[in-house]
């Protein structure tokens, strides 16, 4: 399977878009230091996300939970965003919304993943 056909590269890589929008509106002083961390933070999470689709299933839960340490860290460098005013209310919930739908992916993959381990026997 094409890593780019897996629904939570193609949710990651829709929110990628969105906050290279959202990135134009964070005052310049914000939008090269807070904004490109967060950016930073979308493209781990892209790359632990493609790395976990083409491993094999025993070495998949480090880079997943890898992707949800990088989600956590863009959540909160996001309300930091928020908080300051660099990023607006709408388009932050905007992103959190996402966020929440990614997190629910990674989470249930990692489970899933989790789960496919207990199974195998050693």
């Amino acid at each position: 399977m094409n890593t780019f056909d897996i629904p939570i590269f193609k949710k990651i890589y829709e929110l990628r878009k969105y906050f290279y929008i959202c990135l134009k509106k964070f005052p310049r002083y914000d939008r090269y230091g807070l904004g490109s961390r967060c950016e930073e933070d979308i493209c781990g999470l892209m790359e632990a996300v493609m790395a976990a689709s083409q491993l094999p299933k025993s070495e998949k839960l480090s880079y997943l939970r890898l992707g949800s340490r990088k989600l956590n860290l863009l959540r909160a460098n996001l309300l930091f965003a928020k908080d300051i005013r660099a990023m607006d209310a709408k388009s932050y919930s905007v992103v959190v919304r996402s966020l929440d739908e990614i997190g629910k992916m990674l989470g249930g993959w990692e489970k899933f993943t989790k789960s496919d381990k207990e199974i195998t026997p050693s």
